[in-house]
């Protein structure tokens, strides 16, 4: 997502790229062949001049934009990387720095300026990761896993902050019990900083959305009313809503003042497997979803227009 443009992938070869300065959200650009086995994931740098794709074999692809709107290959990462050694990606604002997870838990971090090297290798305890995000400022990355824990790890020292052991507050005996023998605690498939980067929202396989203090590591809050695997999560511009996908085809916008949702979309039954804001344009909010139901749909207003 750009200021300009939606770019997807959906385990294909090919790259689709949008237009949303247009009103019917045109096909502009179509990257064939972008990874031969596939993709499955795509990012943008916050800026808008940077791209990458990760592709099945194992293989990340550096894409940039013209003065025209044009997206090019840049080149790619080599590491030696095999299938599944690349899974979840993220980018810095500026584009700079491109994190990804990896089947054995590990995070690594490379440099796209200088030449594409590895600057960074951070280890957890070797669960699958699921997602990643970086925060704004570039201080920070955020990983969840299939075990259920959460890292986050500060860039600038090279060391882990904390790690979040994967739970969440019980609001009850009974409810906590049911998650602990349904084992729905994990794994994690969503993580997203506030644009402050004052907050973390944490989602995945327990159904409930957990909002963590960055600084200190806290759980702050839980955000209850899915009721399938939670699959995305995104902030609005300003912090003031948070935007999940499920794996139910429910979209819910809720209010951080409130700790509340404010709005339930439920026009599919598919997954939802990613949910965007799109950039604010005047007074109006607007986000995006994509899904199993091989369609991007549109919502204008945070609760609901």
């Amino acid at each position: 997502m750009t200021r300009t443009q939606i770019l997807s992938v959906s385990g294909a070869s090919s790259i689709k790229v949008h237009s949303t300065t247009s009103p019917d959200i045109p096909l502009t650009q179509t990257l064939s062949g972008a990874h031969k086995l596939g993709c499955h994931h795509i990012v943008t740098s916050r800026n808008g001049r940077i791209a990458a794709s990760a592709g099945f074999g194992g293989e990340v692809k550096i894409w940039s934009i013209s003065e025209s709107g044009e997206w090019a290959g840049e080149g790619k990462i080599e590491d030696g990387n095999k299938a599944g050694e690349i899974w979840a990606v993220a980018l810095s604002e500026d584009g700079q720095f491109l994190a990804s997870t990896t089947y054995d838990g590990r995070i690594n971090v490379w440099d796209l300026v200088a030449g594409r090297k590895k600057i960074r290798e951070y280890e957890t305890k070797g669960s699958f990761g699921m997602c990643i995000d970086m925060s704004r400022d570039g201080r920070f990355t955020a990983s969840g896993h299939e075990n259920g824990g959460v890292y986050v790890f500060n860039n600038d020292t090279g060391r882990m902050l904390y790690s979040l052991p994967g739970k969440v507050i019980p609001l009850n005996l009974f409810y906590w019990s049911l998650l602990r023998k349904s084992g729905l605690v994990k794994p994690v498939r969503a993580v997203a900083f506030s644009p402050a980067g004052t907050r973390l929202a944490a989602a995945g396989d327990a159904r409930v959305i957990a909002l963590y203090d960055v600084q200190h590591g806290e759980q702050v809050a839980n955000l209850t009313g899915h009721s399938a695997w939670i699959f995305s999560v995104d902030w609005s511009d300003t912090g003031e809503y948070l935007l999940s996908g499920s794996f139910d085809g429910k979209c819910k916008v809720w209010s951080i003042d409130r700790r509340a949702c404010v709005a339930t979309h439920s026009e599919t039954d598919k997954t939802l497997w990613c949910v965007k804001w799109l950039p604010k344009t005047g007074k109006s909010e607007a986000f995006a979803t994509a899904g199993a139901n091989r369609s991007i749909s549109f919502y204008r207003e945070a609760t609901g227009g």
